[in-house]
């Protein structure tokens, strides 16, 4: 079965079902890993920000090998073994659904007037502090997320999945994962943590930007504000503290007539984040719905996007 094969059954397994808790998701494992490793290689290297490169470089090439191993075997047994895992392995690495189940969970709590639960579900997707956040603050905490989490989650995975197949795909949730692990600028991971913080800018470059300019035909074809998400990526994209995540999140804001952005809190303490759009519309909580149709039909468009450019550059 071809790559392209594998991708969109991926894909559609992963809407059908998404990320059961029993399935063994090898993100944990890498994470686990991850997490294992840092203090023998802080014992192995003075210097933290070496440690932290070493410990990259170690959970990337196990990585590497596992995932290659598995699917080299897996194809030894039989070719629809081989297809089956290398299905499996692609699907693990896809979160659309699951992003859209968390959000979804934030928009029918407010929905029902249950604003501490709405708190409590959106703390699971974002990082900021929730506990005082008020029904606009959460949408724009929820459509923040799904902005962002559409480049981590999905697009992303799904690039590197078409250029490097089940292999591509857990290096680049590898290297997500050890962002998510050691990439925080506190006294503990500033130095360590570098290596991982900056591969993850690098691996998300083209992904975020890509993901960007499809949001406006996204916003055209839903019937949302394509004019306005075009010229406020343009105008604002820049202006995120994220060099990749301001990317999606400014055609979000533009697209759904939002300002994003402002102040937050984490760990108690604040932090004022340039705006990104206009304030068109107050947000309710329909918006979360909005921005969780926008982000799979741009999800859409990147994956046809990146199957054309393959088929064009196999022919």
């Amino acid at each position: 079965m071809s790559l392209e094969y594998q991708i969109v059954l991926a894909v559609i397994l992963d809407r059908l079902i998404g990320d059961p808790r029993w399935f063994p998701h090898p993100v944990r494992f890498i994470g686990r890993l991850a997490m294992w490793l840092e203090a023998p290689m802080r014992d192995r290297f003075s210097n933290p920000r070496l440690a932290g490169t070493a410990t990259v470089a170690l959970v990337l090439a196990m990585t590497f090998v596992a995932t290659g191993v598995l699917v080299w075997g897996a194809g030894l047994i039989s070719p629809v073994a081989g297809d089956v895992v290398s299905i499996l392995v692609i699907y693990s690495g896809i979160a659309a659904r699951d992003l859209v189940k968390h959000s979804t969970d934030v928009y029918r709590a407010l929905a029902d007037g249950d604003l501490n639960a709405a708190r409590e579900r959106v703390s699971m997707i974002c990082g900021r502090d929730t506990d005082s956040l008020d029904e606009t603050g959460t949408v724009r905490a929820t459509v923040e997320s799904v902005a962002e989490n559409m480049v981590d989650g999905v697009t992303a995975p799904l690039f590197f999945a078409v250029i490097g197949g089940p292999v591509g795909i857990m290096l680049y949730k590898a290297v997500n994962t050890l962002d998510s692990t050691f990439g925080y600028k506190n006294e503990q991971y500033a130095l360590f943590g570098w290596a991982s913080a900056r591969l993850d800018d690098v691996v998300n470059f083209f992904p975020a930007r890509l993901t960007g300019l499809l949001v406006p035909m996204g916003a055209r074809i839903l019937g949302m504000r394509s004019d306005s998400s075009w010229s406020i990526f343009l105008r604002d994209r820049g202006r995120h503290p994220s060099p990749n995540a301001g990317q999606t999140e400014a055609a979000v804001a533009g697209a759904l007539g939002l300002q994003l952005g402002g102040l937050s809190y984490y760990g108690g303490m604040p932090s004022e984040k340039p705006t990104l759009g206009d304030p068109c519309e107050a947000p309710v909580a329909d918006h979360i719905d909005r921005a969780n149709r926008l982000m799979l039909v741009t999800s859409g468009l990147f994956l046809g996007c990146m199957l054309i450019l393959r088929m064009l550059v196999l022919l």
